[in-house]
């Protein structure tokens, strides 16, 4: 059966977004994955992979990343977040993986720097802090194997690339389960105009959280309708995690980059989630604005350029939109797999249980013409 996006099935979702209605609408930004579906020796799944995230794209200049970092509730592991709280930057790719792989990935990123930008490391005594983020994996994928090798995230890094991008069973998100249902990797974009200039707010989820009975879709709640009784418990518990990354082209400081990563968590909230105690629910943002050397070789005054916070509100409400239609779509694009622990289904969102339900409320789906 055929997946299709949230928009695609006519839900009305507001907001304007990019050409691709991705984090990749924000110019610059690239995004590859390394998927890996397999069995392992001892016969269990492999379902995992890499998510890679270049925030200025393959320049070959390593520059600050201004950023600001969230957690709503942090049972989880997103690296290099002590120096974006006190610095207000990182430098090179965000990656997403599984819980066990976070090391490996790490390792493989700060390679990839070194070599990338291997002249600058050579005349200069810089560090490389990469960032990775984790969800966990261990109910579909053969997690405490640590499948993921170097070799998995690099060809994420070199598969990194702009416009339309695949959503659902795809890097890092391949293994995660989101309100019961299969999840993973979801994305959307939206504009935001300030003034006479016109700017972009594109996230990227790795959704891997949720209890199916807190499920709600356009503010109806859905979720205890789509509840089987004779489904896997797993299914119905919260073990899981988001990461959520928050893209825009608007010159913004740290401190307002950590407010708009802040308002990730209202987006994931508008599905249903309230945070729950067993699942990493991390947020980060950055602006590829103010693209300049690193404060390490730059001159002892430097000068950024940012948004008025008054005129803020927008791009607060397009962080929430985008961060909720992205759940949406890694909802909707994602496709069953089998469960590792313990054995039995995990499903996709069925459209055709999701549209009746939907259809008392007002909200037409257009599942027919699909």
């Amino acid at each position: 059966m055929t997946r299709n996006r949230a928009r695609d099935l006519g839900l009305p979702l507001a907001g304007a977004t990019g050409p691709n209605n991705a984090i990749t609408d924000v110019d610059g930004v690239l995004v590859g994955y390394e998927t890996l579906d397999g069995t392992a020796a001892n016969g269990r799944p492999i379902k995992t992979g890499v998510t890679a995230i270049l925030p200025h794209g393959r320049s070959g200049t390593p520059m600050p990343v201004w950023a600001g970092f969230h957690a709503l509730n942090g049972n989880g592991e997103v690296t290099g977040t002590h120096w974006i709280e006190h610095g207000g930057y990182f430098v090179g790719p965000v990656c997403l993986t599984n819980s066990h792989s976070v090391g490996i990935v790490h390792h493989a990123a700060t390679r990839w720097m070194l070599d990338h930008y291997a002249s600058h490391y050579e005349a200069h005594h810089l560090w490389a802090m990469p960032v990775v983020a984790e969800t966990y994996d261990g109910v579909l994928n053969d997690v405490n194997g640590q499948h993921v090798d170097v070799h998995h995230a690099r060809a994420a890094l070199d598969a990194a690339a702009g416009g339309a991008i695949a959503e659902g069973n795809v890097g890092g998100g391949n293994g995660m389960i989101c309100y019961g249902f299969k999840g993973g990797t979801g994305t959307a974009s939206r504009r935001v105009r300030v003034g006479d200039e016109q700017y972009t707010v594109g996230v990227l989820v790795q959704a891997n959280h949720g209890k199916r009975d807190w499920l709600q879709i356009c503010g109806v709640p859905v979720g205890e309708a789509l509840v089987d009784d004779n489904e896997p418990a797993e299914l119905n518990r919260e073990r899981g995690s988001i990461i959520a990354i928050v893209a825009t082209d608007a010159p913004m400081l740290p401190h307002q980059l950590k407010r708009l990563a802040q308002r990730a968590g209202l987006g994931i909230g508008r599905a249903g989630s309230p945070g729950g105690n067993d699942s990493g629910d991390m947020f980060l943002a950055f602006s590829t604005a103010n693209q300049g050397p690193l404060p390490q070789l730059a001159p002892a005054h430097q000068q950024l350029r940012c948004v008025n916070n008054e005129y803020f509100d927008p791009f607060y409400m397009a962080a929430v939109q985008a961060t909720d239609e992205a759940v949406l779509n890694a909802l909707f694009m994602a496709e069953g797999a089998a469960m590792h622990k313990p054995a039995g289904w995990c499903p996709a969102l069925d459209v055709d249980r999701l549209a009746p339900l939907l259809r008392r409320a007002g909200i037409a789906m257009n599942v027919d013409g699909l």
